[in-house]
């Protein structure tokens, strides 16, 4: 399989400059020909394939642009591959890609695309023009490196991603629980039918007061100052630790429950639609709802877990784990609810998550092989 691993990077003065070179250099190429196929388009209703345009960077070099010499040339063709794919992204879903658009100088995140780099070392990284760079590698590479990427984030920070490929699965134990549903929400990051209970930690509104701190004294800065310029990675590094704390949350409940089962059932919710809702928008965003279901399936294929998906209109919430009659008079407000034949007590999202391992299990037991991730679904066993 196919994984990413992402390392920060440390270059100095000398590599920072040609960083930054070889991103203006990239803009250069991919706005000069995204161009010159909208002319081409324009006259003639065709454009050339992508590999044409390859073969003119050479030409460039030598008359026009001779500061592209200076720069990686894989980068300058892979900028170009990017075109070609935002080209065919957009004709292939017009309606829901948008038409390929100019870049910005001022984009707050600049990324180029490259090959043959090389790990030399725990802390150094070498890649084409710039040498060894000081990195920190947290982690060891698996698999055979397919390609890179060098970005710069608005807080100021350089990162490489590098793309592995021929990556072995890793072998894990079996988990002690069968199937496990889980029930994403707003209230709790994430509820397990075990009765484990994941606390959205609310990162986004826990630092509104100073995000708007921030973002008010940038407004006072004047625009093009270099304070304004010193504001701007103050107020991206606030918005980075946000992001960071909510990934951390994610994928420590991710792993836990992937490890800890053999199968996980998740209900598909409509996170867009529910984004659209400007009640409950900011909330569904800083719970990334869509996030943990990513994570949940991709890291099921890691581990060799089973994952299915539950239709989103099956009734978990009102769906009586005691007896399973429906209970039609729950509302959203309503956390606890009691059967009114029986007279139990049901948590919604525990009874949610419960309701989504049953079925979830009952899709399992029928489905042949196939478990929602590509791979065999794993031998079942009591669920603890």
């Amino acid at each position: 399989m196919d994984k990413t691993f992402e390392y920060r990077i440390y270059p100095n003065a000398s590599q920072q400059e040609l960083l930054q070179k070889t991103f203006g250099c990239c803009r250069w190429v991919y706005n000069k020909v995204l161009s010159m196929r909208q002319e081409e388009y324009a006259t003639g209703g065709k454009t050339k394939g992508i590999n044409s345009y390859i073969t003119l960077i050479p030409q460039w070099k030598r008359s026009e642009a001779p500061w592209l010499s200076e720069v990686d040339s894989m980068a300058l063709q892979q900028s170009l591959r990017d075109l070609d794919k935002a080209y065919k992204n957009f004709f292939r879903s017009p309606g829901k890609v948008g038409f390929p658009r100019f870049k910005s100088k001022h984009a707050s995140r600049k990324s180029y695309r490259t090959n043959n780099i090389t790990i030399v070392d725990g802390k150094h990284i070498k890649l084409p023009k710039l040498g060894l760079v000081k990195a920190r590698i947290s982690r060891p590479i698996e698999g055979r490196i397919l390609s890179a990427t060098v970005k710069h984030v608005a807080s100021g920070k350089y990162y490489v991603t590098v793309c592995c490929t021929d990556v072995p699965a890793s072998q894990m134990p079996q988990g002690p629980v069968k199937v496990m549903g889980i029930d994403a929400g707003v209230h709790d990051l994430m509820v397990r039918s075990d009765g484990v209970k994941v606390a959205n930690p609310k990162s986004l509104a826990k630092a509104e007061r100073k995000l708007a701190r921030e973002q008010r004294r940038l407004s006072r800065k004047q625009k093009g100052s270099a304070n304004r310029a010193k504001q701007r990675r103050k107020l991206a590094l606030v918005y980075e630790k946000v992001a960071n704390r909510r990934k951390d949350v994610i994928h420590k409940a991710t792993t836990s429950a992937v490890c800890e089962s053999q199968a996980v059932a998740v209900e598909d919710l409509n996170v867009r639609g529910m984004q659209g809702n400007r009640r409950l928008a900011k909330a569904v965003s800083d719970a990334s709802m869509g996030a943990v279901l990513r994570q949940l399936e991709y890291k099921c294929t890691w581990y060799g877990r089973g994952f299915v998906k539950v239709d989103r209109f099956y009734p978990s919430s009102k769906t009586r784990g005691c007896c399973g009659a429906v209970y039609d008079g729950l509302t959203l407000a309503m956390r606890e609810w009691s059967c009114p034949e029986c007279g139990c007590i049901h948590d919604r999202d525990l009874n949610a998550a419960c309701n989504i391992a049953r079925e979830g299990k009952r899709i399992l037991e029928g489905t042949a092989g196939h478990a929602g991730t590509g791979a065999k679904a794993p031998t079942l066993v009591e669920q603890a």
